[in-house]
This record gives C-alpha cells, sequence and structure tokens, in this order.
C-alpha cells in the first residue's frame, strides 16, 4: 500500500535578481517598475512512492532539494506543479522547537507545541509523564526555556515529537541534535517507530546512518532525482561522486 506518492513535484522561488542593499532601494525600484527577479527551481519533476512501514532516505548536497521536498511532503509548503499523495496522518520532525514560545515554561510548550502537532490537549495530559521522562528535564520543566541551554530545547522538542506512533512520519537530522548519550537514545526510538509499522522518509548527512536504516534511498541532486534504489547501490554511488571532483 502506497502512503507517500510524489507525482512530478516542481516549485519556483521568485528571487531578487538587482544588487540591492536596502529597503528604500527596493521601494524606490518597486515604485518605477524597476525591480527584476530570477526564477529559481529548488525541485524539478520530483517523483517517488513510499510504501506502507517503509523508510525511505533521502541524501544529497547542501542545497540539492532534502529539506524543501519533506516540507512540501508535510504541507508547509506547497508544490508550484505536481502534486503529494498522503495515505495517512504526517508528524513532521522537521526544526525542532519552531513552534516554542521561549516566555512561557517547559511544561505549558508542551501543550503549545503539541497543538502544533496536531495532538489534543487531553492526549498531552495523558502523555506528559512519559514525554518528561524521555526528556530528562525534571524540575526545568516548569523553568521558562529561555533559560534552556540547546542541548535541553531539543530533548523537549523530541520527547513532544515522539510521543505518538504516527503513520507518516518526517524527518529532517533529527538524529544529529543533543549530545552523543541523547542521540542513542532517539535513534533507539525511531527504529522502534520504524519496526512499529511507521512509514518514514528521513534526511541525515550521515551515510552510515542512512544506509543502516532505510529500506531505500532517494538521492537528489540539484532538486531533481538523480538516483533511487537500494540503500548499499545509492550510498555507495553517492559516496563515489563526494570522492569525484565533481563532489
Amino acid at each position: 500500500m502506497e502512503m507517500v506518492k510524489v507525482e512530478n513535484v516542481s516549485i519556483r522561488f521568485r528571487l531578487q535578481a538587482d544588487r540591492i542593499s536596502t529597503i528604500k532601494e527596493t521601494m524606490v525600484a518597486l515604485f518605477k517598475g524597476r525591480l527584476k527577479y530570477k526564477d529559481f527551481w529548488a525541485l524539478t519533476d520530483v517523483s517517488f512512492t513510499v510504501n506502507k512501514g517503509e523508510v525511505m532516505g533521502i541524501i544529497g548536497h547542501n542545497g540539492a532539494g532534502k529539506s524543501t521536498v519533506l516540507k512540501i511532503i508535510s504541507g508547509i509548503m506547497k508544490p508550484t506543479k505536481g502534486r503529494v499523495v498522503l495515505g495517512g496522518n504526517v508528524v513532521p520532525m522537521l526544526e525542532l522547537g519552531s513552534g516554542f514560545d521561549y516566555e512561557l515554561t517547559g511544561r505549558e510548550n508542551v501543550f503549545l507545541n503539541g497543538a502544533i502537532l496536531g495532538y489534543s490537549k487531553e492526549f498531552l495530559h495523558e502523555k506528559f509523564d512519559e514525554i518528561l521522562e524521555f526528556s530528562e528535564l525534571g524540575e526545568f520543566i516548569d523553568q521558562p526555556i529561555r533559560n534552556y541551554s540547546s542541548g535541553m530545547l531539543v530533548r523537549l522538542a523530541f520527547s513532544i515529537a515522539a510521543v505518538v506512533t504516527p503513520e507518516i512520519l518526517i524527518c529532517d537530522e533529527v538524529l544529529a541534535v543533543g549530545d552523543e548519550r541523547f542521540q542513542a537514545k532517539s535513534r533507539k526510538r525511531m527504529l522502534e517507530l520504524m519496526g512499529g509499522g511507521t512509514t518514514v522518509l528521513f534526511v541525515s548527512h550521515n551515510i552510515d546512518q542512512i544506509r543502516d536504516m532505510s529500506d531505500r534511498v532517494v538521492w537528489l541532486d540539484h532538486g531533481k532525482v538523480k538516483m533511487l534504489g537500494d540503500p548499499d547501490t545509492v550510498c555507495a554511488a553517492y559516496r563515489k561522486w563526494l570522492d569525484s571532483p565533481e563532489g
């Protein structure tokens, strides 16, 4: 059963072509009709499917379109062309903590961020102790998060996002956050989700991690699908490319 179907997805951004450094210069050029733009296609005719319970790894150089395609699948961005068809509910782990209010406590942010992810207040009350235990924040949960270290913020954000077993999980470099011990803990939780039938799409610059955890891998290059197939073959080809003059 197909859980994610990406069909000929392309997305265009309009970039300012003029070298204008101030808002005043921009407004003057806009008023006079002299503001020039150029089109940048971040993705071009990207197509692939992900089956139920499958783990799809996504690799590519910086700017290849990896995060962009995840945002389109998550519904955060809309494609200029093409479409995405989903067969279940999606939980995105993209910019962890992006929905936090730094003036609120960790406890209050559990309910705020959880609501953004689509969890009900009742569900979050039921799962709160589990979230707190996983985050290892202890009494700091009742402190304003403006006083948190970056590691504490990451632990809280991941704990909220990973509390459920979603049908489709979208991850962008989430296993590269926090200290080494928490990374191992996060990886274990991710493996539990994968083993529980969750369909997963994830981006990582750690090629060994992609190879070991994925069922298939898609390699994006300048917004296009360069290769799609089994992890060993695609990752080996990508490593070879990285070692070449082109990489």
